[in-house]
């Protein structure tokens, strides 16, 4: 519900754009909007909830996100293999995923389950109906990550910034959208493992 009230805020925030087509902004910048919401909403699930459910809900969001990443990362580099190698053959494809999903970090002990392992990709239905609309998830997580992460510093003014830039819609390019929420464009390490140790630690007082 958080994550749709995101998207509907977005909508509302950039309805006085003056041109239709600039009220919808890019995918990357759609989810932050959503993310965002649950995000900064999960701090407050315990109007809905009791204490000990509202704790059980933040943790499984979190520890989803964590999960999140590795995955979204196999899935695309599966998706530039398939079709930077065209004619491939079956037994090719599923060496290259095997590989793939022990690149990007598959501690999970299949022994007996070999089988599944090599078909987990059939899961990902984007694969098969939204070639190459997946990392978009992951650039938008980061970016809700981070609007959170300035929430815990300043609260108004992170909510402030996030609004602003939704009122923005489409109106900029990617960047800009992503600057005027607060939140760097970028996915090098030195934004990515802050908001790691944040979840991290966040995760550690729900524990």
């Amino acid at each position: 519900m958080l994550h749709e009230a995101g998207h509907a805020f977005h909508a509302l925030a950039s309805q006085n754009e003056d041109l239709y087509s600039y009220r919808s902004a890019p995918i990357e910048f759609c989810e932050v909007a959503s993310m965002s919401m649950e995000l900064l909403g999960g701090e407050h699930l315990e109007e809905f909830y009791s204490m000990p459910e509202a704790n059980r809900a933040r943790r499984d969001h979190l520890e989803g996100i964590v999960k999140f990443f590795p995955w979204m990362a196999t899935i695309d580099a599966f998706q530039h293999w398939i079709y930077s190698h065209p004619g491939h053959s079956r037994a090719e494809r599923t060496g290259a995923w095997l590989e793939l999903i022990g690149r990007f970090g598959d501690a999970v002990d299949w022994t007996g389950h070999e089988a599944v392992r090599a078909h987990l990709w059939h899961r990902q239905l984007h694969l098969f109906l939204h070639p190459f609309y997946y990392v978009e998830y992951g650039i938008a997580q980061l970016g809700a990550l981070r609007v959170w992460a300035n929430s815990k510093l300043n609260k108004a003014k992170a909510v402030e910034d996030y609004h602003r830039a939704l009122a923005l819609g489409g109106s900029r390019p990617l960047p800009d959208l992503f600057g005027a929420a607060g939140c760097p464009f970028d996915f090098s390490v030195r934004t990515v493992k802050p908001l790691v140790e944040l979840v991290r630690s966040e995760l550690a007082k729900l524990n």
